[in-house]
């Protein structure tokens, strides 16, 4: 394979994906056919490799000579160790984006340090690395000054989807102090998923430090409380995109109580209100949380309103949003900026809540899944109003294929509990 790219000295974006391949495939590339990216490529910026079970660090280490790769995304290659990845962060000095997907053997962190020293990267990804912990991205140092998107996510455990034994203290301050001394007034994009920042902070502190931040993503993160969001609140005036992914667990500020519920109460949803005048784009899913336990929830609709009515939301998304009703659906129809709504198992919307959201001004996309108190009527409310473009049902028992019909000029209808819809809400892990 590789000396048919000897042909084309001037290719720039390569993609090679061995997803699903089997020995009775043929061969796949190995060490030789990468060395013909360095050799005859020349103009190569661009290089991913998925699920490339030849290709070893002696095979990686001919990138070192494509001194115009800028972007390398490796995913689900498994003889790939730290040292084959130090020699790429040494020798491939353009590179500004990696990403690291499921690279089993990646553990040693002296090419994050070495990326680190040489201030290179805009773009870092590492996801189900197991051998990488968030406290090892501490030593990437002063790569953070120019790094503009950054995701880590945690391999996951199979006891993550329950609450554990750790209580955790809902007063504890992770920004009082100015523990690492790093910079990362660049990163605009954040994304953290399953990690735990107790007993040592990590990457918590990350939190307060991005006055540019415009998306951030933070998913089944363990020992967050009001205080950290707060603080990206004070420091992030240019957030445009939050999402929340929220599991229950234990929390308390006093040794005599200890409560079960998600990381953040009202208080984080007002600092939002008050310093994120920006705010367009908001996603908030909570796991693990039953509907007789409101509580179980940290944000009340009182809070969640405020936040609705204080920035111009145009994108919203509620996942098994407990504390939501029918109220919230009428305020939400006064909103002038909403323009896509995303209800997923929300059980104490009904009709009357369609009947108030068909009168929402600008909203234009609506999707419904697992909502099972909205009937046929509520979805002919919808479209006596003539508005939608697009209406998704997904999975709600109450309504009919022939009730969606004609109710937006798109329409999508499943019936379907899909394997997808399971993992949105928390069944089997998350």
């Amino acid at each position: 394979m590789g000396h048919k790219y000897a042909r084309f000295p001037n290719l720039r974006k390569v993609e090679i994906d061995y997803t699903g391949w089997i020995r009775g495939h043929g061969k796949q590339l190995d060490k030789k056919g990468l060395s013909v990216f360095s050799s005859h490529c020349s103009s190569l910026t661009d290089l991913t490799l998925s699920f490339c079970s030849c290709i070893d660090d002696s095979g990686l280490g001919c990138l070192a000579y494509c001194k115009t790769l800028v972007s390398l995304r490796l995913n689900s290659t498994p003889k790939i160790t730290s040292h084959g990845l130090l020699s790429v962060a040494v020798g491939c000095t353009s590179l500004s984006a990696l990403h690291l997907i499921d690279c089993e053997k990646i553990d040693s962190v002296e090419w994050l340090e070495y990326l680190g020293r040489d201030r290179s990267l805009e773009e870092l990804v590492v996801k189900n690395c197991k051998g990488i912990n968030h406290h090892d991205f501490l030593k990437f140092g002063s790569g953070w000054m120019k790094l503009q998107k950054f995701e880590f996510e945690r391999k996951r455990g199979i006891y993550d989807c329950v609450p554990g034994d750790v209580i955790y203290d809902s007063s504890y301050d992770a920004h009082s102090m100015d523990i690492y001394d790093f910079c990362c007034e660049s990163l605009k994009d954040l994304r953290l998923a399953h990690i735990k920042t107790w007993p040592e902070v990590g990457l918590r502190a990350v939190l307060g430090k991005c006055k540019a931040l415009e998306k951030l993503c933070l998913e089944y993160v363990q020992a967050l409380n009001d205080i950290d969001m707060i603080a990206v609140s004070r420091s992030c005036s240019n957030l445009k995109s939050i999402s929340l992914w929220l599991n229950l667990q234990r929390y308390s500020s006093d040794i005599s109580y200890c409560e079960t519920r998600t990381s953040f109460t009202d208080n984080s949803l007002y600092a939002l209100a008050l310093n994120c005048p920006m705010l367009q784009i908001v996603d908030l899913s909570f796991t693990g949380c039953a509907a007789d336990w409101p509580s179980e929830i940290g944000f009340t609709q009182q809070g969640f309103l405020v936040l609705i009515q204080s920035c111009p939301i145009r994108v919203l998304v509620l996942n098994t949003a407990n504390f939501f009703d029918d109220e919230g659906m009428k305020a939400l129809s006064s909103s002038p900026y909403l323009e896509t709504l995303e209800l997923i198992l929300c059980e104490a919307v009904t009709d009357a809540g369609m009947h108030f959201i068909g009168q929402a001004t600008h909203l234009s996309n609506l999707t419904l899944r697992l909502c099972h108190e909205v009937t046929d009527v509520g979805v002919a409310e919808l479209g006596h109003a003539h508005k939608l473009e697009s209406l998704v049902i997904d999975c709600c028992s109450k309504v009919s294929l022939q009730g969606a019909r004609g109710v937006a000029k798109s329409v999508h209808y499943s019936s379907n509990f899909s394997d997808a819809l399971m993992k949105t809400i928390g069944i089997g892990g998350y």
